[in-house]
């Protein structure tokens, strides 16, 4: 077993059931547990999840390649520091879901999607 076949299946698994999460968060959870989730909150968080797993996929599908391990890293920091802001901000807005961390949380993570983005372009 080699560590470039691990990082191809992990990238195609979680990046795979990362995106069912983002599209279908019920589904998701009720082949995984039995139930569906009933909230609006608890879709949120199964989206949040699935932006995780699918940041897991991409930093594993670029890292397969030995020279691009960092670049892998950040790229998948980056698709969650993106997609967490946007789903925070959308429960926000659309569901009018407001907790005390959710504006420092979708602000911090702009700033962290930012400063991927500057470490990720070209020199």
């Amino acid at each position: 077993m080699n560590i470039k076949s691990l990082l191809i299946v992990t990238a195609l698994a979680e990046g795979g059931t990362g995106i069912a999460l983002l599209v279908v968060p019920s589904v998701i959870v009720e082949l995984l547990l039995g139930a569906g989730l009933s909230s609006p909150q608890s879709f949120v968080l199964g989206r949040i999840a699935g932006a995780a797993l699918v940041s897991i996929g991409v930093a594993c599908w670029l890292a397969r390649r030995a020279d691009a391990v960092v670049t892998g890293l950040v790229a998948g920091m980056l698709i969650y520091n993106v997609a967490v802001p946007v789903l925070l901000i959308y429960a926000a807005m659309a569901d009018g879901m407001q907790g005390v961390a959710l504006w420092p949380a979708s602000i911090l993570h702009v700033m962290l999607a930012v400063w991927c983005l500057l470490c990720l372009r070209p020199r």
